[in-house]
């Protein structure tokens, strides 16, 4: 029997501690600002994809740091707002449904962490990345900072664990704001990832602006009695 891959990866992120080592080791190095980054909302089917780049600062401890998907909301929304009040810089990116659609969900990804990299003042020298290498893939967006890509690195690494909250809580706070408008989703609780619920939902009312509708879920709901523009079109 074939268990559940994500399961099977958030088990063994469990097994991590979460410190600032890969930090260290950058400075021992020589190098003076290291920034971490990571995305959210890669897998769900409706709503932005967030990234966060997070500079924090050496001399304030911030105690409990870790993968955003292991905390509650509670203590999410409290690191959040000491991750805010204590890093030397933080920058938070989204990337709308339609254009997820139009890169693709790993471009989207890798366009949106290069993004908040760049806003972050100062500069980062050496960055961290959750398991995300931000140059070769033959696009006319390149990255010329060095950088180190670390599975489960939100785990792992504090850098990069905060920017897993930053872009967390802000995606959460969004899809919250998109639960009011389109209610038959139940996107308050599920974010905009396929629950049952959801689910059912997109077969009762097909899918509305903020779905993503290259992912197969969606795609099959890309009817003509739901014309909106984009990949859908061609279907009806």
């Amino acid at each position: 029997m074939i268990g559940n891959p994500r399961s099977a990866a958030m088990n063994l992120s469990d097994r991590f501690v979460c410190t600032r080592r890969f930090e260290a080791l950058a400075a021992r190095q020589g190098w003076r600002i290291v920034a971490g980054c990571d995305e959210v909302g890669r897998g769900a089917l409706a709503g932005p994809l967030y990234a966060a780049a997070v500079i924090l600062d050496p001399a304030r401890r911030i105690r409990g740091l870790d993968d955003s998907k292991k905390l509650s909301a509670e203590i999410r929304a409290e690191m959040d707002q000491e991750i805010r009040s204590k890093a030397i810089a933080l920058q938070v990116v989204a990337v709308p449904a339609v254009e997820v659609d139009v890169l693709n969900v790993y471009q989207a990804s890798r366009r949106a962490m290069i993004s908040a990299i760049q806003a972050l003042i100062p500069t980062p020298d050496f960055v961290l990345t959750d398991a995300m290498r931000l140059t070769g893939w033959g696009d006319q967006v390149e990255f010329p900072t060095p950088y180190r890509s670390i599975i489960h690195g939100d785990a792992r690494s504090a850098s990069i664990a905060a920017a897993s909250i930053i872009a967390k809580v802000a995606r959460d706070t969004h899809m919250r704001d998109l639960d009011r408008l389109y209610p038959q989703y139940i996107l308050a609780s599920n974010k905009g990832y396929g629950t049952p619920e959801h689910l059912d939902g997109l077969m009762k009312y097909g899918p509305c602006p903020e779905h993503r509708r290259t992912f197969a879920p969606v795609k099959g709901h890309c009817l003509p009695l739901f014309p909106f523009p984009g990949p859908c079109e061609s279907q009806s």
